[in-house]
């Protein structure tokens, strides 16, 4: 190989290798490292939900009583009391038909519960509400712990000074065991209208006792919804029935 030629390679291979570092030296400079990833916040947990049972005479409507309240997420109706086992419908013994109220605290709590309660009935009958006579329909406030029992104690003091012409029957009970009701039991009122179950889609027994609407629409049913959201409800249902029979969902 001439000089001149061995040169021109020499030249060729140091500008080749140039071109390659200035490559990779741009390739180096354009790789981009991730920013650092920042834990992702971890909700808090949910305030769990509380539960207050109440007895107010017939069971059917003390649950229409609390199913359309703000914060309120079930309803269940069922047996408190007394003492005997498994109480049924038919035979519950000594126990008072009664309604378990799941709720959120943070939208509603117990005292303005108990103000529901004193409202609904009248709670200076004798084991009785209205034409339903007999001691399963007295009225119980059922309460767990002590804060509890104090804000209902308060509650019946406050209720019996409205009048002294006769003495609020209430009692006031730690609970024990609740018994939830049969399923013809739960939701009765909603059950009478064939049309809402229609619309929320026919729900199996066991959503329909646990559902949120379903509670809503069981009040409804009663109209024992305060009267603006009844007639929102109204509104909804009218609306949906225009637009051709969807299932509703929610409130």
């Amino acid at each position: 190989m001439k000089l001149s030629e061995s040169n021109a390679l020499c030249c060729r291979l140091v500008w080749f290798a140039l071109l390659v570092s200035i490559l990779l030296a741009e390739t180096a400079l354009s790789i981009r490292f991730p920013d650092r990833i920042s834990q992702v916040p971890i909700d808090p947990p949910k305030q769990p939900l509380k539960s207050a049972v109440f007895a107010l005479g017939s069971f059917w409507r003390s649950e229409a009583v609390f199913g359309c309240l703000d914060g309120v997420v079930r309803t269940t109706v069922g047996y408190a009391g007394g003492s005997k086992a498994n109480p049924e419908y038919r035979s519950l013994g000594d126990h008072a038909e009664s309604v378990q109220i799941e709720y959120d605290p943070k939208l509603v709590n117990f005292r303005q519960l108990l103000e529901v309660f004193w409202s609904s009935h009248d709670s200076r009958q004798v084991f009785g509400q209205g034409p339903d006579v007999g001691s399963q329909y007295r009225s119980i406030i059922f309460t767990n712990g002590s804060e509890e029992s104090r804000l209902a104690a308060v509650s019946k003091e406050r209720e019996q000074t409205k009048s002294k012409s006769s003495i609020v029957t209430t009692q006031i009970q730690q609970l024990g065991t609740f018994y939830p009701a049969e399923p013809e039991h739960q939701k009765f009122e909603l059950k009478r209208n064939p049309f809402l179950l229609q619309l929320i889609g026919n729900l199996p027994e066991v959503e329909l006792e646990s559902s949120s609407l379903a509670a809503k629409l069981n009040s409804y049913s009663a109209e024992l919804c305060p009267t603006k959201i009844q007639k929102q409800i109204d509104a909804k249902i009218d609306n949906i029935i225009k637009k051709g029979w969807p299932i509703l969902r929610e409130l």
